[in-house]
């Protein structure tokens, strides 16, 4: 079974680009492929590996969305949560708290944190200027640990209630904050080492509804990275269109290592993979995928330099030469 799976990663093609940042020989491994629709996988301090699992209700057999641990001691996976409020992006605190983003489509439409030794949760977000987000989509937390999230709407049945497709903060007060407006359609997001730039990723499908039929006419949107200027009280400023994948697909999820190199998960038909760009924009690295990818993350500790990649119904893993960076640990 296991040679079966890494036929099947390996399928996807060698890896490609410098090989400072993965290395010529480097393999991807199939380490579960039961789910869905696999996203935000975070790593945390016992070396297990968390990750959504979004069940798109109807299309699923109406299936509640779970999260899945993945263990390294044994290799298999069980459900952590069910039903996980659909959640999607997942990271870990400074003080080893997972915080979720759950999305819409029968879901929180919040940001949730758990005390992962009670087993006890917290809506740290749950609502702004009185109304329910879109869709919370990806979170990252930065060194002062404020959360940034993003809310797009790509499915669900419920009421778009916000005016905006927006970015948000959430200080350790717990005030929540809108710091960009003007992102298009932001999904994954980042925070550079240095921490004066927050990284967004823009894919706008035009469509808040997954269930279009293939013949209906869509205006896609801003296909590309962005980068604002992230000024110390928190404030975010649009600098610059990092890449433009205009008239192609933009990016999925993102990360980055501690060189501050950008990690993107790219779910287009033209090569699908994790594409490795320099904070100038240039391509350094390709890392093709045999599912279309959702997203990427760095491990933490012995798996500093290990990518996590959820893409299609599987989590995979791939050791390259750069360490991620975590802000906080």
């Amino acid at each position: 079974m296991i040679s079966l799976l890494l036929v099947l990663a390996q399928a996807a093609g060698a890896v490609q680009g410098d090989p400072s940042i993965v290395a010529p020989g480097a393999k991807l491994e199939r380490l579960f492929g039961d789910g869905f629709f696999t996203e935000g996988p975070a790593q945390a301090p016992d070396g297990s590996v968390y990750f959504s699992d979004i069940t798109f209700v109807k299309a699923s057999g109406y299936q509640a969305g779970h999260i899945w641990r993945w263990d390294p001691r044994t290799g298999t996976a069980t459900v952590f949560r069910s039903p996980s409020g659909m959640s999607n992006g997942i990271v870990f605190d400074e003080q080893d708290r997972l915080v979720v983003a759950e999305g819409a489509g029968f879901g929180g439409r919040r940001i949730t944190r758990t005390d992962m030794k009670t087993g006890k949760s917290w809506i740290i977000a749950g609502l702004y200027n009185g109304r329910p987000f879109n869709s919370p989509n990806d979170l990252v937390i930065d060194a002062r640990g404020r959360i940034y999230f993003t809310d797009p709407r790509y499915s669900g049945h419920e009421p778009v209630e916000q005016p905006v497709q927006g970015v948000y903060r959430i200080d350790p007060d717990g005030r929540v904050s809108l710091v960009a407006a003007n992102a298009g359609k932001p999904n994954g997001i980042a925070v550079s080492p240095d921490q004066a730039t927050l990284y967004v990723a823009s894919i706008d499908n035009g469509s808040f509804d997954e269930n279009l039929s293939p013949e209906t006419p869509t205006l896609p949107g801003r296909m590309a990275l962005l980068a604002y200027d992230l000024a110390p009280d928190g404030s975010a400023k649009f600098r610059r269109t990092v890449v433009d994948f205009s008239p192609g697909v933009g990016p999925d999820g993102i990360g980055v290592d501690r060189d501050g190199n950008i990690y993107c998960a790219i779910p287009g038909r033209d090569r699908p993979g994790i594409h490795v760009y320099s904070p100038a924009g240039t391509e350094l690295a390709y890392i093709p995928t045999p599912e279309t990818p959702t997203n990427v993350r760095f491990g933490r500790g012995a798996d500093k330099q290990t990518l996590f990649i959820t893409a299609g119904k599987s989590l995979y893993r791939i050791n390259v030469e750069r360490s991620g960076y975590h802000p906080g640990f």
